[in-house]
């Protein structure tokens, strides 16, 4: 199954305030050519989830491939707006952040969306992931909103880190939990 394509990227302003963004890293619109990484991004956050199932490799690899595939299809027919961004880094890319920002002149109270924002393994607990989401917060806040998510239920993790910036679980939607994030009035 061949993803669809991402859709054409736009102009990307989000300072990022970390050292590794101010020295080597940026931000950039994710391309084509970029689809052999992100499935490997992509199967690094199912490595525990599928350490025991008791399949060969061949048939592990088939099934990343394929929950990839609809992942990558679901987020870029359901969010065509949205900055599909890869982190890149000088060996190549790190992770990824998809965000989509309501449009200018949408009713007050909608907010901003990250829609997924993952790392490579190496890259985890370093405050990378904490950087691009203040940076996400703080590029809402100036435009008078706020900004939602979700996360698996059981990814206690995310979970702690979206507690830590001040999200809140504001739905249940089956394994996932809806949070939110508002900024402090004025």
């Amino acid at each position: 199954m061949s993803p669809t394509a991402f859709p054409t990227p736009h102009a990307i302003e989000l300072p990022v305030r970390h050292a590794l963004f101010a020295a080597t890293w940026r931000l950039r619109g994710a391309r084509g050519t970029d689809e052999p990484a992100l499935r490997a991004l992509y199967a690094s956050t199912r490595e525990d989830e599928l350490a025991a199932a008791p399949w060969p490799p061949a048939v592990t690899a088939a099934f990343l491939d394929h929950q990839f595939a609809l992942q990558h299809h679901h987020y870029v027919t359901h969010f065509p707006e949205a900055d599909f961004l890869v982190i890149e880094s000088p060996d190549g890319i790190a992770g990824r952040l998809y965000r989509e920002r309501v449009p200018e002149g949408a009713p007050a109270g909608e907010c901003d969306a990250v829609i997924d924002v993952c790392l490579l393994p190496a890259w985890r607990r370093r405050g990378v992931g904490t950087s691009l989401l203040r940076a996400v917060m703080e590029e809402a806040t100036g435009r008078g909103r706020g900004v939602a998510l979700q996360v698996l239920a059981r990814n206690d993790g995310a979970r702690r880190l979206y507690e830590r910036l001040g999200f809140a679980v504001s739905a249940t939607n089956g394994a996932h939990l809806a949070m939110r994030w508002r900024a402090a009035p004025g």
